[in-house]
This record gives structure tokens, C-alpha cells and sequence, in this order.
């Protein structure tokens, strides 16, 4: 797997902003995800970021992910239709399981906000768990990839003593077809994967 990973992503207002954002308590074995997007014309859907932080925001790091998807996976560039930019609290004994993402991602990134110290990102060479690699946690760490059918297999969790606040900022498109032609892979046998899981399809949609 490609994995892209940036420290000190962020600039200093933009962490500071996003890990003071005023949310709701989660509880020690719960997840909270809050849905923020905006598209290539602007249209924006918020729940807990402002309106113009969010234009900005995308304004500054759009390009930046931009190039990272062209280095990773340039089939994929010309598919793009709008970004997500997703605050994601998981409890301190939450543990989210292995998944791979859904076909609407062109590239995933998950940015570590706080605390100090968690527990970071863990892929493997597969879904029962093999090959284990840990990106860990460090604040304004970020981490990129582009999913591939069966392949980009991952998971994450709390620590077990505090919950870990990050921001997942991924590249998404519309176009279901144009992913299963840019992986060469099967679209109906791949999107109906999906779609006879509605856990699978539902959740794992918005996370990293």
C-alpha cells in the first residue's frame, strides 16, 4: 500500500480551530462523526465546522491533495466532484474494525488532532489482520492513501485512556464506474459488494 504521511500538515490556525471545535461528549466505547463537505462549486453541508472556515480550509489544501492523489493514483484525478472534510471523536475503549473504504474515495487522509498522545492508524496485507504496520499518532501527523478493492485494509482505535479527535479529509467523486475502470476491476460485482451491506455501506463510508 501507498502511504503518504505528512507532519505538521496543518497551519497553526487551522489545528488550533479544529481541535478547540465546541462537540458533544462521547462516551469512553462510542464514536461520533460529524459531516462536513463541500463540492467543486461550493456548495457546502456542515455540522460543526463554520461556513467560511470550511471555503478556507479547502481553499488552502485543495491542491496540496490534489497532487498527493496524482502521485498515488492519477487515473483517478479527472473523477473528482467534492471534498469531505469529517471530524471524527472515538472513545477511549472504542475500536473501529479492519475495513477497506468505500469506492468513492479517491484518497483517504486522516489528520490527528488531539490529544497528545493515542493511538495512530494500523493497516495490513489483509483482512484477517496480517501484516500489521502502525502509523503512529503524533498531532498535525497526517497520513493519505487510495483505496484499491481488497487491498487497502485498515483500522483504528482509542488508547484505552483518552479519545482521539481527528479530522478526515478525503477526496470523493460520484462517478462509481470511472473508480472500477481506474482499478480495473469488476464495477457490478465491486458496487454490489457494497450495497448488500448496509453496515458496511452506511458506515464505513465516512471514516479512515
Amino acid at each position: 500500500m501507498n502511504l503518504k504521511i505528512i507532519d505538521n500538515f496543518l497551519n497553526e490556525s487551522d489545528l488550533n480551530y479544529l481541535s478547540n471545535l465546541k462537540l458533544h461528549r462521547v462516551a469512553d466505547n462510542s464514536l461520533k462523526i460529524y459531516h462536513n463537505s463541500i463540492d467543486k462549486f461550493e456548495n457546502i453541508n456542515v455540522e460543526c465546522i463554520d461556513n467560511k472556515r470550511l471555503k478556507d480550509i479547502n481553499s488552502t489544501y485543495h491542491n496540496f491533495a490534489i497532487k498527493i492523489l496524482k502521485e498515488i493514483n492519477p487515473l483517478k484525478v479527472k473523477l473528482y466532484d467534492y471534498s469531505e472534510f469529517h471530524i471524527i471523536e472515538t472513545g477511549a475503549n472504542y475500536k473501529f474494525p479492519i475495513h477497506d473504504d468505500t469506492p468513492n474515495k479517491l484518497l483517504s487522509g486522516v489528520i490527528y488532532l488531539r490529544p497528545e498522545q493515542n493511538s495512530g492508524t494500523i493497516f495490513y496485507k489483509n483482512k484477517k489482520g496480517d501484516g500489521k504496520k502502525i502509523v503512529e499518532w503524533k498531532i498535525n501527523r497526517a497520513v493519505f492513501f487510495s483505496r484499491a478493492e481488497r487491498s487497502t485494509w485498515h483500522s483504528y482505535e482509542g488508547d484505552g485512556k483518552s479519545n482521539r479527535l481527528a479530522l478526515v479529509y478525503n477526496l470523493m467523486t460520484n462517478d462509481i464506474k470511472g473508480v472500477y475502470k481506474a482499478e480495473n476491476k469488476n464495477y457490478l460485482l465491486g458496487n454490489l459488494r457494497y450495497k448488500i451491506n448496509p453496515y458496511l455501506y452506511r458506515f464505513f463510508k465516512f471514516t479512515i
